[in-house]
């Protein structure tokens, strides 16, 4: 056998592999979806749908409205990205543009380590730390409320939303800076209108991706958020106790019996949540291909 004939046959193998793994992605998201939909839609037999979009949680008493529940998710996630992004923007501009050499070889490790933190570490310090803090500096009932929770989950996305953003301004070729710079513009300037625009793609998916993170965060919102099934109201409900999706199947699913109608909506919570991030990335795609598109036509 020759080197050719070699080359040639471990490529075949090396494609094969890389088709496999792909497959292989699709099917185990398929077979999750599937098992989903088995234990979750009986719910929808057992309980009017009605109820289910009511705006009471009390299991006991067979009260399965799961608005407080996505009310809830909605605030934690929206004051964590509110904190997320433009902390992780800056740093990921800040790294990437601006700090030294020395600098952002220190800084990025530590990003990365942020990133790598188990959140149930990070749960306990808002607990411990954290909550009580926020309690006496706002002069709050309790410091277990969806503030606390923003504040963490922000804590949590920011690492993820730095590195995936950095990487996509690093990779704008210098070209593009000296190009700008050599027209008159200032630095921030060749930042804010050269850099950032031609990294766009990339930062939007860092951006979706530290949403996801939030979305999808359990063990530090059922710490630190109070897990109280109560609807949001008013401006207020950033600073009283909620309780997640996430969180209310981590509490509550151990405890059920299998089979049961709450065993049942607890898996429709968890359709409801994998909706949700289909619905997240499905955008991300839909946002990234369009301007990749856009980018194709404008350098044709």
């Amino acid at each position: 056998m020759n080197k050719k004939s070699t080359l040639s046959w471990k490529e075949y193998v090396i494609t094969r592999l890389i088709k496999a793994s792909g497959y292989s992605a699709i099917i185990f998201v398929g077979m999750i979806l599937y098992f989903l939909l088995s234990q979750g839609l009986p719910a929808l037999q057992e309980v009017p749908l009605s109820s289910l979009i009511a705006d009471r949680w009390y299991p006991i008493e067979d009260y399965y409205g799961i608005l407080p529940l996505l009310g809830g998710s909605l605030v934690v996630t929206i004051g964590a990205t509110l904190i997320a992004v433009p902390f992780g923007l800056a740093s990921a501009i800040y790294i990437a543009e601006i700090a030294p050499r020395w600098a952002r070889e220190i800084l990025k490790p530590i990003v990365e380590i942020l990133g790598g933190l188990p959140s149930v570490v990070l749960g306990f310090l808002g607990i411990m730390v954290l909550s009580p803090t926020l309690q006496v500096w706002l002069d709050l009932p309790t410091g277990l409320s969806a503030f606390t929770g923003s504040l963490l989950l922000g804590g949590i996305a920011i690492p993820t939303i730095v590195s995936v953003a950095e990487d996509a301004l690093d990779a704008v070729p210098r070209s593009y800076r000296e190009a700008a710079l050599a027209l008159g513009a200032t630095h921030w300037q060749t930042i804010w209108t050269v850099t950032l625009p031609a990294a766009r793609s990339g930062v939007l998916t860092a951006i979706m991706l530290g949403i996801a993170r939030a979305i999808g965060e359990t063990m530090t919102v059922m710490m630190v958020t109070g897990n109280a099934p109560v609807m949001p109201n008013g401006p207020g409900a950033l600073f009283a106790p909620v309780r997640t999706m996430t969180a209310t199947i981590a509490a509550e699913m151990g405890e059920v019996a299998s089979g049961s109608t709450h065993y049942h909506v607890l898996f429709f919570i968890g359709i409801v949540l994998f909706l949700i991030s289909l619905a997240v990335n499905v955008t991300a795609s839909a946002v990234i291909f369009r301007q990749v598109k856009r980018t194709e036509k404008l350098l044709s």
